[in-house]
């Protein structure tokens, strides 16, 4: 028997967006690796996939992020 169990992080009331399963939880389902949260409520988390994506966007177009490329010489 183990004296130690291995414990997801995460509480009731807590929304997370399971990678894996691709599907809303509450609470700590799956391990942390394996989701996004936590959110404040279900529509949230829902929604979680179209937040990744427009802050990839936003980080992808975000001009402070892109060193300038060098003027080529013709």
């Amino acid at each position: 028997m183990a004296l130690f169990k291995k414990r997801t992080a995460g509480k009731p009331g807590e929304w997370y967006y399971c990678l894996v399963h691709q599907k809303v939880e509450e609470g700590p389902e799956c391990p942390a690796k394996d989701r996004f949260g936590p959110y404040e409520s279900r529509e949230e988390a829902q929604r979680a996939m179209e937040t990744a994506q427009e802050r990839n966007l936003e980080w992808d177009t975000d001009p402070k992020w892109h060193d300038k490329q060098p003027e080529s010489e013709d």
